[in-house]
């Protein structure tokens, strides 16, 4: 069997509707494996794909500061 020759930059669907990303497009891009990515549509052919906010890292330690100190260690004690 020949091996096909793939053309740098560019990638296949698969029956599944997958593709693989190539490295040096993820790696411009700043996407590493594991995040999470929106899809959308903007016309015929196009595809865009964009790293999805993720809430949790976005407000995580917002509210320091906020209650006096041991005012939640208080609220704590109250549920035992």
């Amino acid at each position: 069997m020949e091996k096909v020759k793939r053309r740098r930059g560019y990638t296949r669907v698969s029956p599944k509707h997958q593709v693989t990303l190539p490295v040096d497009a993820m790696t411009r891009a700043g996407v590493r494996a594991g995040d999470r990515l929106r899809v959308t549509a903007r016309e015929t052919g196009e595809i865009v794909l964009e790293l999805a906010d993720d809430p949790v890292e976005a407000f995580a330690g917002a509210l320091t500061g906020i209650f006096p100190a041991g005012y939640l260690d208080r609220i704590r004690d109250e549920w035992r």
